[in-house]
């Protein structure tokens, strides 16, 4: 194993829809599927992490967002893709529903869902560990799991990278998309 990648889902993996409840509008966006092989290839363990707060803000079901995470497994799998992990946060501060109202530790930027991750798989602490998202929530995750970061510029990458040059946040590396990361990931991983 040469790391561990993690990876935001939506404007990272798959189109930005808003708040996703229609299994039939997963699209994975352009070169997401065949970064994710060429990862896999190259030895990094790949693992998804994503925010969904449209349980808590009451924009899908239970239901819903499990139909769209088993369509979003099985867009990935018709590609030969298969994820070491998947850990999705429900809650949301701010929420409608009450059962998902309230602040975590799994909610990016927090690393709950990454420690998560870690533990299962009994990630080693030395292991490398990379960040790829579209939002500086997923930059400043990485940045305190102490994980190489990139921003791709897919999703709202473009106007989050603005903001965070105005927070003075800023990841290792942004490029175009997931096709770069994945590149610049190998250059970086352990024993290339």
């Amino acid at each position: 194993m040469r790391g561990i990648v993690f990876l935001d889902r939506d404007g990272t993996l798959i189109e930005d829809v808003g708040y996703l409840r229609d299994p039939a509008a997963v699209r994975i966006l352009p070169g997401a599927a065949g970064a994710c092989r060429f990862l896999s290839r190259e030895r990094f363990l790949l693992a998804v992490v994503s925010n969904q707060a449209g349980l808590a803000k009451g924009r899908f079901t239970a239901e819903e967002m499990e139909a769209v995470h088993r369509a979003f497994l099985a867009a990935f799998e018709a590609e030969e893709v298969v994820f070491d992990a998947v850990e999705y946060c429900p809650h949301h501060p701010e929420g409608e529903v009450e059962a998902y109202r309230r602040g975590c530790g799994c909610r990016k930027p927090g690393t709950g869902m990454a420690e998560e991750i870690l533990r299962r798989l009994r990630v080693p602490d030395s292991c490398p560990r990379f960040l790829v998202g579209d939002k500086m929530s997923d930059i400043s995750m990485g940045i305190r799991l102490g994980a190489a970061t990139v921003l791709v510029g897919t999703g709202y990458g473009n106007r989050e990278k603005v903001l965070g040059e105005r927070s003075g946040v800023a990841p290792d590396a942004f490029l175009p998309g997931m096709r770069e990361a994945a590149r610049w990931i190998a250059s970086h991983g352990s024993g290339s």
